[in-house]
């Protein structure tokens, strides 16, 4: 059984940083692709990073490039989402997921999910 767990949220002043962490366990995931989705109050999931496991292919949304890093560790098994420069509007709950690497990195359909943990940002 797949189980993401996140975690790293917190309250921080526009400017600041974040590093959000995503532990996986439950399979091997070399042939899966993780993302990083967000959800804000009101408004729609959106996927804002995400990384081919077995190669380390990325995907950033424009809403977060230069300013977040994906990135994943072999040997913890998780995968880290580095937030710098931070903006009130990147306030959201924020998910990790997992799907096989099957499709484009784009694509948003994903399997597995954490729970989420939340990321406020203070104007």
């Amino acid at each position: 059984q797949v189980q993401l767990v996140e975690s790293g949220g917190g309250l921080v002043q526009a400017g600041g940083s974040l590093r959000l962490s995503c532990a996986a366990s439950g399979r091997t995931f070399s042939t899966y692709t993780m993302g990083w989705f967000r959800q804000a109050p009101g408004k729609e999931r959106e996927l804002v990073a995400a990384i081919r496991w077995s190669d380390g292919i990325t995907y950033y949304s424009d809403s977060v490039k230069g300013r977040f890093t994906i990135s994943r560790d072999n040997a913890k098994n998780t995968v880290y989402l580095q937030m710098n420069s931070l903006k009130p509007e990147d306030t959201a709950v924020y998910y990790c997921a997992a799907r096989r690497s099957i499709g484009g990195i784009t694509t948003t359909l994903y399997d597995y999910w954490g729970q989420g943990t939340q990321v406020t940002v203070s104007s």
